[in-house]
This record gives C-alpha cells, sequence and structure tokens, in this order.
C-alpha cells in the first residue's frame, strides 16, 4: 500500500508540475500574441527575447509532460500514447488539408495555426476520454 501511495503523490507532483509549466508556456504565449501591440509598441529586440523566454520555457513544458508520461502506469501511458498518436494523425492530416483549402482559395479567410493547435489538442482530450470510458 506505501508503494501505491507513493506512485500517486509522484502522479499528482507531476501532474502539478506539467499544470504549472503549461500555464506558465500559454501566458508566455499571450504575452508574444498580444504584447508587441499593446505594451511595447513593436519594439523587435522585446519581441525577440519574449520569444526566447516563450521557447525556454515550452522546452521546460515539453519535459514535464514526458516526465508526466513516463510516471503513470502502462495502462494510462497507452491511452495516453493512443490519444497522442489520433492527435498526431489528425493534425498533420487535417492541417495539410486545411491548408490546401486556403491555398487553393477554396476557403475566403487565411488558415490560421492556432485553429490547427485547437483541432489538435480537442482531439487529445477526446482521445483520453474516450479511452478512460473504454478501458474502464
Amino acid at each position: 500500500m506505501n508503494a501505491k501511495n507513493d506512485w500517486n503523490l509522484a502522479t499528482k507532483r507531476n501532474t502539478r508540475h506539467l499544470a504549472y509549466w503549461t500555464a506558465a508556456w500559454t501566458l508566455t504565449m499571450a504575452l508574444v500574441a498580444f504584447g508587441p501591440k499593446l505594451i511595447w509598441n513593436f519594439n523587435s529586440t522585446i519581441s525577440v527575447v519574449a520569444i526566447f523566454m516563450n521557447t525556454a520555457i515550452g522546452i521546460g513544458m515539453i519535459l514535464a509532460n514526458k516526465r508526466y508520461l513516463n510516471g503513470l502506469d502502462e495502462m494510462q501511458r497507452k491511452l495516453n500514447l493512443e490519444a497522442m498518436a489520433i492527435a498526431l494523425g489528425v493534425g498533420v492530416v487535417g492541417g495539410l488539408s486545411y491548408s490546401m483549402l486556403d491555398q487553393s482559395n477554396v476557403i475566403s479567410y487565411n488558415a490560421e495555426i492556432s485553429h490547427l493547435v485547437i483541432l489538435i489538442g480537442i482531439t487529445y482530450l477526446i482521445g483520453v476520454v474516450i479511452g478512460n470510458i473504454r478501458y474502464k
């Protein structure tokens, strides 16, 4: 029972660290997106520093995600891997199709990377939820 409690504490700690890194990355992404216009009047030096800061925090988030996944039990790791595989496939196939719709002027607006990020995130979330339901 003690080993299981240690595993649960480690999983909770890894989840919390991943949440902190993800929140920090999201905040720095918003800073990079809105800062030039709203805060520093398109100063290139400040923009480059903010982008490097966002990239560094993004690397920290990636490492926190890896630590989180490595701390999961075999079933949870499998479930996340399946959800990630589906999200990657939807992202690549859907993203390229979306880009082609834009390039061939089938859609009247520009294909934005933010739409792809949202699609990947929602696909991953749905994959995790369905995986949890399926394996319970």
